[in-house]
């Protein structure tokens, strides 16, 4: 199974709005700057997760995006589905139908063993998604990560943060860690 950059990028921007202080929002410019992406590229992922609810987008001249819901309360289970969307990778198609000898419907009343382990692969794998929760990447990062690298993460964060007047003020902070 490959998963596209776009969910890659859809975690990391998560994860780093997970250390906005208070109801501060951060520019969708400013999370491309951070992982070097396109500023359309990643805006089309951002809306993805605000449409999922993952997100929340504040309009006007201050405003940028923050996430939605605390970040204990999110997945990476939820990222990936707005992402990638709710279908399974895999889509069986009954190929075992097809070809030059036609066999009647009839002959085909089980399921096709192929989707049926695909189908359990793939719920194995919702299921370990669906375990880890993003404050739980932010919490290992910070207690495993290169000091170096949570230093400038920190940094960026902070340089780049626009606080707002309304808003979630839940957010999970490494710093605090």
């Amino acid at each position: 199974m490959k998963l596209g950059e776009g969910v890659e990028a859809a975690i990391h921007c998560a994860a780093t709005l997970a250390s906005v202080e208070g109801n501060s929002t951060m520019p969708g410019a400013a999370l491309a700057e951070a992982f070097g992406l396109s500023p359309s590229y990643l805006l089309k992922h951002l809306n993805q997760l605000t449409a999922a609810r993952i997100l929340e987008s504040v309009p006007g001249p201050a405003g940028g995006y923050r996430l939605a819901q605390p970040a204990e309360r999110v997945t990476l289970l939820d990222i990936v589905l707005a992402v990638e969307g709710r279908e399974p990778a895999f889509r069986c198609a009954e190929i075992r139908q097809r070809g030059p000898v036609k066999i009647d419907a009839s002959a085909y009343v089980k399921p096709c063993g192929i989707n049926v382990a695909m189908l359990k692969a793939e719920r194995a794998y919702r299921a370990a998604l669906a375990e880890v929760k993003l404050s739980d990447i932010v919490a290992t990062y910070a207690a495993e990560g290169d000091p170096r690298s949570i230093a400038a993460s920190c940094a960026f964060v902070e340089r780049h943060q626009r606080p707002q007047k309304s808003g979630p003020t839940s957010k999970f902070n490494p710093r605090q860690m």
